[in-house]
């Protein structure tokens, strides 16, 4: 049992990371090891489950078709674990998350926190990064999106909506006449992203406004919010932001308010985890609570 267990696990980092190099960086095995030990799995079972080129480990019918087996015995062999540690009252482990950096930033460190400190035996990690996670490859336990993603084995549920305005600093408007209209932003500097390396449409705000030239530009939200701290111009920005940044304010909020929505994103298989699970719905239920805190002191 204990061999079968470590052979899909072996076989679960390969054809997640797509290579042996990748999984063997995971699993802290040489890579040629690792080969030999696919290899041996392979005769076994008596079927090829990767196709081999330069460019890495594509899983065959076969393979794509032991990964959704070996991900539910994956599932199973979690919750077990929890259930005869005694995990089942108080969570414990390693729970990683994957979210956007301004979800990352502003919202996670007091949810994150507050779950934290109802179990002392729980690490909690949070990637902040300005792209969408891979869960197949398990690069998260979950993801927090801005989007529901509609391919994959994914469960997506919302989490809740949250909103964004245009904001510049006091000092920044002190120098020049707050703008009017939309028309009138032309006539200010704008920070927003770098548009190019905007990861999912919903975040495109400023093109919704038919403007295409942004001189001042991030792929993160925090390096935006500071280039408008520091008075460098207009931009838009969260309204669960704003507390954090003294001094800057909504401006033409009457002609642009714009609305979205988190997501939160789990592998399927993961609906039987009732760890996972618990700790899904005391994510979902602490963000909702801290986007209604912040936006009503907005």
């Amino acid at each position: 049992m204990d061999d079968n267990w470590d052979d899909l696990r072996l076989f679960l980092a390969v054809a997640r990371e797509q290579s042996l190099s990748g999984a063997g960086k995971l699993l802290r095995l040489d890579p040629a090891t690792l080969g030999r030990r696919v290899a041996r799995l392979e005769k076994a079972l008596q079927v090829a489950l990767f196709v081999k080129s330069p460019q890495g480990y594509a899983l065959t019918d076969a393979g794509a078709d032991l990964l959704v087996r070996a991900e539910r015995a994956e599932q199973a062999m979690r919750a077990a674990t929890a259930v005869l540690s005694g995990q089942s009252d108080r969570l414990s482990g390693q729970i990683r998350i994957g979210a956007p950096d301004g979800c990352a930033n502003f919202l996670l460190p007091q949810v994150c926190g507050a779950i934290a400190a109802e179990n002392p035996e729980l690490d909690i990690q949070v990637v902040a990064l300005p792209r969408v996670f891979n869960l197949s490859r398990r690069e998260a336990d979950m993801a927090i999106g801005v989007s529901a993603p509609t391919a994959g084995r994914l469960l997506v549920h919302k989490i809740t909506d949250y909103h964004l305005h245009l904001a510049a600093a006091a000092h920044y408007l002190a120098e020049r006449p707050a703008p009017d209209s939309i028309a009138a932003l032309r006539d200010h500097r704008l920070v927003g992203y770098i548009p190019d390396m905007i990861f999912d449409r919903e975040l495109d705000y400023l093109a919704d406004l038919g403007i295409a030239r942004v001189p001042l530009a991030s792929n993160s939200v925090s390096v935006q919010l500071h280039m408008i701290r520091q008075g460098n111009g207009i931009g838009v920005v969260h309204d669960f932001c704003l507390d954090a940044a003294p001094g800057v304010r909504r401006v033409l909020t009457g002609a642009v308010s714009i609305k979205r929505a988190f997501y939160l994103i789990r592998h399927a298989d993961d609906q039987r985890n009732p760890r996972l699970s618990r700790f899904a719905e005391r994510l979902s239920a602490g963000l909702r609570a801290e986007v209604a805190r912040l936006e009503a002191k907005a």
